[in-house]
């Protein structure tokens, strides 16, 4: 064996370790698994997302009967293609998965329009965003949604406070500070959009959600297609604007 040869036992061990990793996510109940899987081929990247085991198995999952798992497999797989379309150039994983890519998003497409979860809707959405290809910073736009919170900061060269813009359970306002650790925080309400007035991606989310009968993340929408006001400088400025500033 020479040095440029690959010990196949590694192979094989690599191998088994993924497996079963997909394994015991696909019958995971507690999170767990898929937390082990975020954290290894998302966050740490110490799993390879282009070993064959993965997205066919993330496909897999997907297409199953059980919408928790179908569910947590779409976010990941998305995810993980928009990751290598960041880090490795033009699409060479999602061009060397395309028929799972397409099947990915038909079941992203199929699970949006049944499911109930307000969280897991919203993963959808940002699973039909990412499987699409077209959007790099759907995660932070649709967490905030799930989250309830964005944390920005002002556009304002002279200010640059930080932004907080709460939409949801909590009302829909904006501070520049941290509400949750303070009492009596200066607040100001949210400017949403007009629903007949958006367009484009707001546009397309909005109708998507009243369709699949999400109205309060249509109306969460609306706020973070909006516009919220800096209570330091009181500039009005766009949220969703500010959530792609800060996704770079």
């Amino acid at each position: 064996m020479t040095n440029d040869s690959p010990d196949p036992r590694a192979d094989e061990a690599g191998s088994g370790r993924e497996a079963a990793l997909l394994e015991r996510a696909a019958a995971d109940r507690d999170g767990r698994a898929w937390n082990d899987l975020w954290t290894e081929l998302y966050h740490n990247g110490t799993l390879d997302a282009s070993h064959p085991l993965v997205l066919p198995a993330l496909t897999d999952m997907a297409e199953g009967d059980d919408a928790h798992t179908a569910a947590s497999a779409l976010h990941l797989a998305g995810a993980v293609l928009v990751q290598a379309d960041q880090r490795y150039g033009p699409r060479d994983l999602r061009d060397r998965y395309a028929p799972e890519a397409a099947r990915l998003l038909a079941a992203a497409h199929r699970w949006r329009r049944v499911t109930r979860d307000r969280a897991e809707y919203c993963h959808l959405l940002e699973a039909v965003l990412n499987l699409e290809g077209d959007i790099h910073w759907g995660e932070e736009l649709l967490w905030g949604v799930v989250s309830g919170e964005y944390e920005l900061e002002c556009p304002e060269e002279d200010c640059s406070a930080a932004l907080w813009v709460v939409i949801g359970e909590r009302g829909f306002f904006s501070t520049s500070e941290d509400y949750a650790l303070s009492d009596g925080v200066d607040t100001l309400p949210l400017h949403p959009a007009a629903p007949g007035a958006l367009d484009g991606l707001g546009r397309r989310l909005h109708g998507l959600a009243l369709a699949d009968g999400h109205e309060d993340v249509a109306h969460a929408l609306t706020h973070a297609f909006g516009e919220a006001t800096c209570p330091q400088c009181e500039r009005r400025c766009s949220v969703v604007g500010q959530v792609v500033a800060r996704s770079g």
